[in-house]
Protein backbone atom coordinates (compact mmCIF):
# COMPACT_ATOMS: atom_id res chain seq x y z
CA UNK A 1 0.00 0.00 0.00
CA UNK A 2 1.04 3.30 -1.11
CA UNK A 3 1.28 6.01 1.09
CA UNK A 4 0.47 9.58 -0.19
CA UNK A 5 2.41 12.29 1.56
CA UNK A 6 0.40 15.72 1.49
CA UNK A 7 2.53 19.15 2.01
CA UNK A 8 0.91 22.08 3.33
CA UNK A 9 -1.65 23.67 0.78
CA UNK A 10 -1.35 27.21 -0.19
CA UNK A 11 -4.25 29.15 0.32
CA UNK A 12 -5.28 26.52 2.82
CA UNK A 13 -6.68 26.78 6.42
CA UNK A 14 -3.12 27.91 7.28
CA UNK A 15 -3.54 30.96 4.69
CA UNK A 16 -6.78 31.72 5.72
CA UNK A 17 -6.05 31.54 9.19
CA UNK A 18 -3.15 34.19 8.76
CA UNK A 19 -4.98 36.51 6.60
CA UNK A 20 -8.09 36.71 8.84
CA UNK A 21 -5.63 37.52 11.81
CA UNK A 22 -3.70 40.00 10.03
CA UNK A 23 -6.94 41.76 8.87
CA UNK A 24 -8.18 41.57 12.65
CA UNK A 25 -4.96 43.51 13.44
CA UNK A 26 -4.68 45.54 10.96
CA UNK A 27 -8.66 46.86 11.80
CA UNK A 28 -8.16 47.09 15.35
CA UNK A 29 -5.17 49.09 15.02
CA UNK A 30 -6.62 51.76 13.04
CA UNK A 31 -10.12 51.78 15.23
CA UNK A 32 -7.90 51.60 19.11
CA UNK A 33 -5.33 53.00 20.34
CA UNK A 34 -2.76 50.62 19.86
CA UNK A 35 -1.82 49.93 23.84
CA UNK A 36 -5.01 48.78 23.75
CA UNK A 37 -5.08 45.99 21.58
CA UNK A 38 -4.79 42.48 23.07
CA UNK A 39 -4.82 39.11 21.70
CA UNK A 40 -7.99 38.47 22.73
CA UNK A 41 -9.81 41.39 21.04
CA UNK A 42 -8.04 39.99 17.87
CA UNK A 43 -8.69 36.36 18.27
CA UNK A 44 -12.30 37.66 19.14
CA UNK A 45 -12.34 39.97 15.66
CA UNK A 46 -10.64 36.92 13.52
CA UNK A 47 -12.95 33.92 14.29
CA UNK A 48 -10.45 32.39 16.15
CA UNK A 49 -9.15 31.40 19.68
CA UNK A 50 -6.31 33.06 21.30
CA UNK A 51 -4.62 29.70 21.55
CA UNK A 52 -4.45 29.96 17.76
CA UNK A 53 -2.63 33.13 17.90
CA UNK A 54 -0.08 32.37 20.88
CA UNK A 55 0.66 28.86 19.25
CA UNK A 56 1.49 30.27 15.89
CA UNK A 57 3.08 33.84 17.06
CA UNK A 58 3.96 33.13 20.15
CA UNK A 59 3.06 36.86 21.72
CA UNK A 60 1.16 39.98 20.48
CA UNK A 61 4.54 41.59 19.87
CA UNK A 62 5.62 38.86 17.57
CA UNK A 63 2.04 39.07 15.63
CA UNK A 64 2.23 42.99 15.17
CA UNK A 65 5.63 42.62 13.95
CA UNK A 66 4.36 39.71 11.35
CA UNK A 67 1.50 42.04 10.55
CA UNK A 68 4.30 45.06 10.10
CA UNK A 69 6.14 42.96 7.64
CA UNK A 70 3.78 42.29 5.96
CA UNK A 71 2.56 45.21 5.32
CA UNK A 72 6.42 47.25 4.22
CA UNK A 73 6.38 44.64 1.07
CA UNK A 74 6.03 47.04 -1.45
CA UNK A 75 3.00 46.63 -3.96
CA UNK A 76 4.98 47.58 -7.12
CA UNK A 77 8.33 48.48 -8.65
CA UNK A 78 9.87 51.50 -7.44
CA UNK A 79 8.80 54.38 -9.53
CA UNK A 80 10.34 54.54 -12.94
CA UNK A 81 11.02 58.46 -13.60
CA UNK A 82 13.72 57.55 -16.59
CA UNK A 83 17.05 58.65 -15.12
CA UNK A 84 18.52 57.33 -11.72
CA UNK A 85 19.03 60.16 -10.10
CA UNK A 86 14.99 60.91 -10.63
CA UNK A 87 14.25 57.37 -9.34
CA UNK A 88 16.44 57.63 -5.82
CA UNK A 89 14.36 61.18 -5.42
CA UNK A 90 11.30 59.38 -5.97
CA UNK A 91 12.01 56.33 -3.87
CA UNK A 92 13.16 58.17 -1.37
CA UNK A 93 10.80 61.21 -1.06
CA UNK A 94 7.75 58.55 -0.53
CA UNK A 95 10.05 56.22 1.76
CA UNK A 96 10.38 59.38 4.21
CA UNK A 97 6.91 60.59 3.76
CA UNK A 98 5.36 56.52 4.32
CA UNK A 99 7.80 55.98 7.10
CA UNK A 100 7.30 59.09 9.10
CA UNK A 101 3.39 59.46 9.24
CA UNK A 102 2.65 57.49 12.55
CA UNK A 103 1.36 54.62 10.98
CA UNK A 104 4.72 53.95 9.40
CA UNK A 105 7.03 54.76 12.68
CA UNK A 106 4.69 52.05 14.29
CA UNK A 107 5.48 49.87 11.97
CA UNK A 108 9.07 50.01 12.17
CA UNK A 109 8.78 49.76 16.19
CA UNK A 110 6.63 46.66 15.49
CA UNK A 111 8.92 45.33 12.84
CA UNK A 112 11.84 45.29 15.73
CA UNK A 113 10.41 42.61 16.95
CA UNK A 114 10.50 40.31 13.92
CA UNK A 115 11.71 36.63 14.18
CA UNK A 116 13.26 37.19 10.48
CA UNK A 117 16.08 39.38 10.61
CA UNK A 118 17.26 40.98 7.83
CA UNK A 119 13.66 40.51 6.08
CA UNK A 120 13.12 44.65 5.96
CA UNK A 121 17.33 44.75 4.55
CA UNK A 122 16.00 42.33 1.68
CA UNK A 123 12.95 44.32 0.72
CA UNK A 124 15.15 47.98 0.35
CA UNK A 125 17.88 45.85 -1.11
CA UNK A 126 15.19 44.87 -3.90
CA UNK A 127 13.38 47.64 -4.41
CA UNK A 128 17.21 49.50 -4.73
CA UNK A 129 18.14 46.34 -7.39
CA UNK A 130 14.92 47.29 -8.90
CA UNK A 131 16.12 50.50 -9.50
CA UNK A 132 20.07 50.10 -9.72
CA UNK A 133 19.34 47.32 -12.77
CA UNK A 134 17.47 50.33 -14.95
CA UNK A 135 20.76 51.79 -15.56
CA UNK A 136 23.67 50.04 -16.22
CA UNK A 137 25.53 51.80 -18.20
CA UNK A 138 25.66 54.70 -15.61
CA UNK A 139 27.85 52.84 -12.85
CA UNK A 140 24.98 53.39 -10.48
CA UNK A 141 25.86 52.80 -6.78
CA UNK A 142 25.83 49.40 -4.95
CA UNK A 143 22.82 48.55 -3.07
CA UNK A 144 24.67 48.77 0.19
CA UNK A 145 25.77 51.90 -0.65
CA UNK A 146 22.02 53.20 -0.97
CA UNK A 147 21.32 51.28 1.84
CA UNK A 148 24.05 53.35 3.92
CA UNK A 149 23.20 56.40 2.28
CA UNK A 150 19.52 56.57 2.01
CA UNK A 151 17.85 54.11 3.81
CA UNK A 152 19.95 53.97 7.13
CA UNK A 153 19.23 57.61 7.83
CA UNK A 154 15.71 58.00 7.04
CA UNK A 155 14.92 55.71 9.59
CA UNK A 156 17.65 56.53 12.31
CA UNK A 157 16.28 60.19 11.96
CA UNK A 158 12.62 58.84 12.07
CA UNK A 159 13.50 57.16 15.17
CA UNK A 160 15.58 58.67 17.33
CA UNK A 161 15.54 62.59 16.23
CA UNK A 162 12.84 64.93 16.87
CA UNK A 163 12.48 65.81 13.22
CA UNK A 164 12.50 63.44 10.61
CA UNK A 165 14.99 64.26 7.83
CA UNK A 166 13.90 67.30 5.28
CA UNK A 167 13.30 66.51 1.79
CA UNK A 168 16.39 68.77 0.54
CA UNK A 169 19.18 66.68 3.37
CA UNK A 170 17.65 63.37 1.62
CA UNK A 171 18.30 65.05 -2.11
CA UNK A 172 22.14 65.79 -0.73
CA UNK A 173 21.92 62.26 0.56
CA UNK A 174 21.46 61.18 -2.78
CA UNK A 175 23.89 63.30 -4.77
CA UNK A 176 26.40 61.81 -1.87
CA UNK A 177 25.43 58.12 -2.98
CA UNK A 178 25.54 58.81 -6.72
CA UNK A 179 29.48 59.86 -6.05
Amino acid sequence: MAIIKEGLRPGGRSARVQESVHSAVRELLEAHERSSVTVPMIAARAGVTPSTIYRRWGDLSVLLADVALARMRPDSEPANTGSLRGDLQAWAEQYLDEMSSEPGRNMMRDVQCSQTPGYCVSILSGQFQAIVDRYPDNTPPSVDRLINLLAAPTVFRILFASAPLQVEELHELIELALQ
